[in-house]
């Protein structure tokens, strides 16, 4: 839920985002890519923090320019991001006009419970307010299947597997 004002229920404030947050953005990469190292699962971003990838750091400050970011905060700090936009060029395109989710990264803390699912929910009330009538992700499909359950529990449900090199993926919609 989009709130101006936290309460009990929707804790967290969602506002727009932009060039100026790819650092915050950064960190929570690095944070989450720490956390998933910790506990030995590397197959879906490795075990590198992003901010020392030229690569990564690219990416990302490309997508804050050039994409639509969405931020949850609670308490003044940035508890997650989503980055909206095309579709991946190692998915097929879309079939029906669509909103794309590129990214999704949450902190790992006790604060971020929740923040995720705030802004993929932020998401589809931007979908539907464009008349637009799906969300369509493509997920890192490996650890047993964790993520992809993520996001079948926030409303997508499975289309098509996929694999990039080593990568498996799959592709998820929400209809919204």
């Amino acid at each position: 839920m989009t709130a101006a004002t936290p309460t009990p229920d929707h804790p967290f404030v969602v506002r727009a985002g932009g060039p100026d947050d790819a650092d915050a953005l950064l960190a929570l990469f690095d944070e989450r890519v720490a956390w998933l190292a910790a506990r030995g699962w590397t197959g879906q971003w490795g075990a590198e923090p992003f901010s020392t990838s030229d690569r990564r750091v690219e990416q990302v400050r490309r997508r804050c320019a050039e994409s639509e970011v969405r931020a949850a905060e609670r308490d003044g700090r940035v508890q997650a991001f989503v980055v909206l936009g095309d579709h991946h060029d190692y998915v097929p395109a879309p079939d029906e006009p669509e909103l794309y989710v590129q990214v999704l990264v949450a902190a790992s803390g006790p604060a971020a419970r929740g923040a995720g699912a705030t802004l993929l929910d932020d998401a589809a009330r931007l979908a539907a307010g464009r008349g637009l009538a799906r969300l369509r992700v493509d997920r890192y499909a490996g650890n047993d299947g964790r993520l992809v359950a993520y996001y079948r529990a926030q409303g997508f449900e499975p289309t098509e597997p996929f694999t990039v090199r080593d990568w498996p993926g799959q592709l998820l919609v929400r209809r919204v």
